[in-house]
């Protein structure tokens, strides 16, 4: 595991205080933004080596790299929302909020909560809990299966994303009016959710493309040909087979890259 790694609960951790000791403006200055972009690249160093990381500090730093240094956001109470709502679903049974007993997918309404007022919420502890989950499902399956969402609405089998984008807004506008929003000291982060509802959800796309559903593809190409340049200097194998597994992962031709692919002992161009 590279040494950035062993270290990112610490790493993420006095990036939240930066980010939160300067909260209302943002802060991301030369130096904060090389530690978010060094911390992730280190994700890509050794590809073929599988580590565990804490999922919690994964997330914090995805968000703070999505939203804080990408979008200039302010506020550190959404930051740390998006993190527990991106851990909480990613990582227990609420990966798929949508999908039915039976595992197929099924779209979830406005109507159902409505329902579920009028029925004394059979499902959820109080109607506060109630809004915030049902903000939160419109979020995130906007925000990180937008390939899917589209296709199933150009099918018909789910609503256009607009009815999402105003339920979520709705959502979190009435759970930012029930009482144990102050209690829970949340009113501030779901005011900003129902305010600026598209932004986090573009944070989202990004974050599901290049980190979690996909890759960042111009990090890998930036690693394989470091990986590359390397061996050209050294000779060292180990380089050429690691440049050759960024390749695989970037499905590079290796007719147009043939010195990537060729075999047999190393010479110097030198």
């Amino acid at each position: 595991m590279g040494t950035l790694l062993a270290f990112l609960p610490e790493a993420v951790e006095k990036l939240r205080a930066h980010i939160r000791l300067h909260h209302g403006r943002n802060a991301a200055d030369v130096s904060f933004r090389r530690q978010v972009e060094e911390l992730i690249s280190s994700f890509y160093d050794d590809i073929d080596v599988i580590v565990q990381i804490p999922l919690r500090s994964f997330f914090q730093l995805l968000v703070i790299k999505a939203l804080y240094v990408d979008r200039a956001s302010t506020d550190a109470d959404v930051i740390d929302y998006l993190s527990d709502m991106l851990t909480r679903y990613l990582y227990a049974r609420e990966l798929f909020p949508f999908l039915g007993k039976g595992g197929g997918a099924r779209p979830f309404y406005f109507s159902y909560l409505l329902e579920e007022m009028q029925q004394g919420l059979r499902h959820f502890q109080n109607l506060f809990e109630a809004c915030r989950r049902y903000g939160d499902n419109a979020l995130f399956l906007t925000g990180i299966f937008p390939q899917f969402f589209r296709r199933r609405s150009r099918s018909g089998a789910f609503p256009e994303p607009s009815y999402y984008i105003s339920t979520g807004k709705s959502c979190y506008h009435m759970a930012a009016q029930h009482e144990l929003a102050q209690v829970t000291q949340l009113r501030p982060a779901l005011l900003q959710l129902a305010r600026h509802f598209e932004t986090y959800m573009l944070a989202l796309n990004d974050i599901s493309q290049r980190y979690i559903m996909g890759l960042d593809m111009n990090l890998l190409a930036d690693k394989m040909l470091d990986a590359f340049n390397l061996w050209r200097q050294t000779g060292d194998e180990h380089h050429l087979e690691k440049a050759r597994r960024y390749a695989a992962l970037l499905k590079v031709d290796s007719t147009r890259f043939p010195s990537l692919f060729q075999r047999g002992r190393y010479r110097s161009h030198n």
